[in-house]
């Protein structure tokens, strides 16, 4: 039982060191239906475990796996749960899509620019060396930003040469 006392001050206090609606100036309802709340909700002893799973099958999938491709795998696992409870975790484990940039055009066609004649016309193959050398340019991301790789080829060894 519960045991309510009076201090000097007026203010009551309970024996099992909860404070009173009336201390919180609530509504009594409330406090108790509050409390109640509170004490219907069960810990999930698994949910540490839920979470490094969501972690690791974040991890594996590149970052590119939502709520709905993580429950499926999540049920595979045996922890069957609806893919808002799944996006609710993946909340707390820090793990969201990181979507990836669309493909971005470099080449500006729309110029008034003169445009070089194709002297190969698809013909490739050279008698000496030294005599015909192609180039191309290829884009490479890293953290840092861009970096650009170019190569000249010649034609008749296939070798790099610059």
């Amino acid at each position: 039982m519960v045991n309510e006392f009076k201090e000097d001050d007026g203010h009551a206090f309970r024996g099992n060191g909860k404070l009173t609606p009336e201390q919180l100036e609530v509504n009594s309802s409330s406090y108790y239906s509050y409390h109640k709340r509170k004490s219907d909700k069960i810990d999930d002893p698994e949910h540490d475990d839920i979470i490094g799973y969501i972690q690791d099958i974040a991890k594996f999938s590149g970052y590119t796996y939502g709520e709905r491709r993580i429950e499926p795998a999540l049920d595979a696992l045996s922890f069957p749960m609806s893919h808002y409870k799944v996006a609710k975790l993946m909340k707390e484990a820090g793990v969201w899509v990181r979507s990836k940039k669309k493909y971005k055009v470099t080449t500006n066609s729309d110029h008034k620019q003169p445009v070089f004649d194709n002297l190969f016309k698809r013909e490739f193959d050279v008698a000496q060396p030294d005599q015909a050398y192609v180039a191309d340019i290829t884009y490479i991301w890293i953290q840092e930003g861009w970096l650009y790789l170019a190569i000249v080829i010649d034609l008749f060894s296939r070798k790099v040469v610059g």
